[in-house]
């Protein structure tokens, strides 16, 4: 290794620091702030307006011959989908089929009237299904909905009013049957999740998605989608077990269905093969040639049609005891307001709904924006998606957000703006005002079908698990962590999981943050790291060192121990064993004399230092402070530590390139103690900081010149 000398000749940067004006008192803020969201004028209530409502500003601008084809065409494509994965979503939320129709029809008109994105579909969501499926569930349990014949663990389909006083929490409710109380609890807890989003919506907190990473929110989809795919094979059965409630509801699942493998209903079980047989198959081809279809074939809607007919001419229900679909009636219930007196008892549930709601529309949303060029309003999407949940709640309808598989299937058949949700929307109208009751016969085992093959996109992330390590091993670790307490553990408890593994993992980083010793580049000025390059060199009196994180609470420890044994000096250490040479070598004049021999004492520390510098300790040490962000209150006092340490081993610390927010954090912090050292020890640049400790060392006699 080479070393550098400088003659210390030129003069090192200096910069005037901008006086910063007195913050104003928090009464005038105060004052500021009501008037600036307060006061009204015609353009601001205008803007305001069109923001809220974005339909009103893009809608008269539409470029009907240039858009209204790909909109029809892509709108009743996702119109058509949209009916047999409705009705097949509502088996996970615990509710008659009807409802997962209404859903759908509401939430592509509200949300094409408030939604900032042209390309996303809104509407019945698997995961959100799941999630609500799990409250309803365990509030019918607390009910007493219960039927003797299934010893307990079934649902009474019965009109048996509720008892109040059951101590268990339970809300009474006179003549609401089984179907009547599960969309009461399924319309509560979403009327609950839509007013967190506008409430997030309303504080603008919008930026909260960007906590969610998509390694976080891809763990947590995969590990609902093994909880759905597991609840889904009672339908394919076609046995009559309860949803299980509580933590590891995946094996309490499959003890059931391993337990019931007996009662297996022979009608359903061929059903549900002959239907895979047919799905998965034509599902790979639409995958295949999706660039040369012009749009999907709706193999689904063709599979559900097929098997009604089948079950109602082959009297599958009557003959064979297929569970069927049941009535599903035409037309519009009158509004209901949700059941206040349940709020308390699904709000917990309810904001981590809202949660998963919003995260999921919104980077749908922000991926298809980025990708075609046009920009979304987070804050904005909040309200519209609180929206689709807090209106459609009074028609009776459960949680709905945005949907990956329809959302590709929109824009790959030429969707230009939200007016294809309002295409979409009266499909879904024209099904709910005719169509409805002719899926009566429908089996519940086909519906079952169409969710395990619709699961199949999730499922496949595990074969990407490989690749996913490979780039990126922490990513990699949220997103096993994420998958695998959402399936094996509880699902609501993986989105929490999730957040913490992130949230120290990020922590973790700045605690495996490392200090660097840099080299100087044979051309120029730029500095560095010594073990990333070859050909660096280093100079004799003056090492460089970088630190990669802010040095705070968590990490400042860890900060001192990686700067000195970088260094090769621990000063602490070595003080300590200074303090125990002397009380070796003076204890026995003390013994003597009663006092310390003054010489004893210099030759003691003379022969420590000296002990040192055969070691080949550096005497003088620059820092870079170009990648620590900021200082807390602890990383200055390490800093201050690392200073005053070392300068008692006559080893002098500078800082370099320190940002603004650090060197208002020295100056709070008193790392300076006149304002004259601090101009003097003010750095811009590590080759004037090696500069000013050349000159030093050169002034007192103490560099070696080669």
């Amino acid at each position: 290794m080479t070393h550098l000398e400088f003659d210390g000749q030129r003069q090192p940067l200096v910069l005037e620091r901008v006086e910063k004006e007195a913050a104003p008192s928090w009464r005038s803020s105060a004052s500021q702030r009501l008037q600036k969201h307060c006061s009204c004028t015609s353009k601001k209530a205008k803007s305001k307006i069109l923001g809220f409502v974005p339909i009103l500003k893009w809608l008269p601008r539409y470029r009907l011959r240039e858009w209204l084809l790909g909109d029809a065409m892509s709108g009743l494509i996702v119109g058509i989908l949209l009916v047999p994965q409705s009705i097949a979503y509502s088996l996970l939320a615990s509710q008659d089929p009807i409802y997962g129709l209404y859903t759908s029809f509401f939430t592509s008109i509200i949300y094409a009237v408030f939604g900032t994105s042209r390309h996303i579909s809104a509407g019945v969501f698997g995961v959100l299904c799941l999630l609500v499926g799990q409250v309803v569930d365990r509030e019918l349990a607390l009910a007493g909905y219960l039927t003797e014949s299934e010893g307990g663990g079934g649902w009474s389909n019965g009109s048996a009013a509720l008892l109040a006083g059951l101590g268990n929490g339970s809300v009474a409710v006179v003549g609401c049957d089984k179907s009547c109380y599960a969309i009461t609890v399924g319309a509560t807890v979403t009327f609950t999740a839509g007013v967190y989003q506008v409430l997030m919506g309303i504080f603008q907190v919008g930026f909260v998605s960007v906590y969610l990473s998509n390694s976080l929110l891809g763990g947590f989809a995969t590990g609902a989608s093994l909880t759905i795919f597991t609840s889904q094979f009672k339908y394919l059965l076609g046995l009559k077990i309860p949803r299980p409630q509580g933590w590891f509801v995946l094996f309490k699942t499959w003890y059931s269905v391993l337990a019931n493998l007996g009662n297996t209903n022979v009608c359903d079980l061929v059903t549900s093969l002959v239907c895979l047989l047919v799905l998965i198959p034509v599902k790979e081809i639409n995958k295949r040639f999706k660039s040369k279809l012009k749009a999907p074939i709706p193999f689904e809607l063709f599979v559900v049609v097929i098997a009604t007919l089948a079950s109602h001419f082959g009297r599958f229900n009557t003959d064979y005891g297929s569970d069927v679909s049941g009535d599903i009636p035409t037309g519009f219930m009158p509004p209901q307001l949700p059941m206040w007196s349940l709020i308390p008892n699904v709000a917990v549930d309810a904001f981590s709904i809202a949660i998963v709601g919003f995260a999921i529309t919104v980077s749908l949303s922000e991926m298809f924006a980025k990708k075609h060029g046009y920009a979304v309003d987070a804050n904005q999407e909040m309200y519209a998606i609180g929206l689709c949940n807090i209106v459609p709640s009074f028609f009776r309808c459960f949680t709905s957000s945005a949907a990956l598989t329809k959302t590709l299937v929109k824009e790959s058949t030429g969707c230009q703006t939200q007016v294809s949700g309002l295409v979409s929307a009266l499909v879904l109208l024209l099904v709910l005002l005719v169509i409805a009751p002719l899926f009566y016969s429908l089996q519940k085992c086909v519906l079952a079908v169409i969710i395990l093959v619709n699961l199949r996109g999730a499922l496949e992330k595990f074969l990407d698990i490989p690749a996913m390590w490979r780039v990126n091993r922490v990513d990699a670790s949220i997103w096993l962590v994420t998958m695998a307490t959402s399936a094996l553990v509880n699902t609501e408890l993986g989105l929490l999981v999730g957040v913490l593994v992130s949230a120290l993992s990020v922590l973790g980083r700045t605690q495996q943050a490392r200090v660097l010793e840099l080299g100087l580049a044979p051309a120029g000025e730029h500095y560095e790291d010594l073990s990333s390059y070859r050909g660096l060199r280093t100079h004799l009196e003056v090492a460089v060192f970088r630190y990669g994180a802010p040095i705070y609470y968590a990490n400042q420890s860890m900060f001192k121990k990686s700067l000195y044994k970088s260094v090769g000096l621990d000063p602490v250490q070595a003080k300590a064993q200074l303090v125990k040479f002397k009380k070796k070598r003076n204890k026995p004049q003390q013994e003597e004399a009663g006092v310390p021999d003054k010489g004893k004492e210099d030759e003691g520390g003379a022969s420590v230092t000296l002990m040192l510098e055969q070691r080949g300790l550096l005497r003088n040490v620059v820092v870079d402070c170009s990648a620590i962000l900021f200082l807390d209150t602890a990383g200055v006092n390490a800093l201050k530590e690392v200073r005053k340490d070392y300068a008692e081993f006559g080893i002098l610390v500078v800082l370099a390139q320190c940002n603004t927010s650090v060197l208002d954090s020295l100056e709070r912090g008193g790392y300076y103690p006149d304002k004259e050292e601090e101009e003097r020890l003010l750095f811009f640049t590590i080759a004037d900081a090696v500069r000013y400790v050349q000159s030093l060392s050169a002034a007192n006699g103490d560099c070696d010149a080669k």
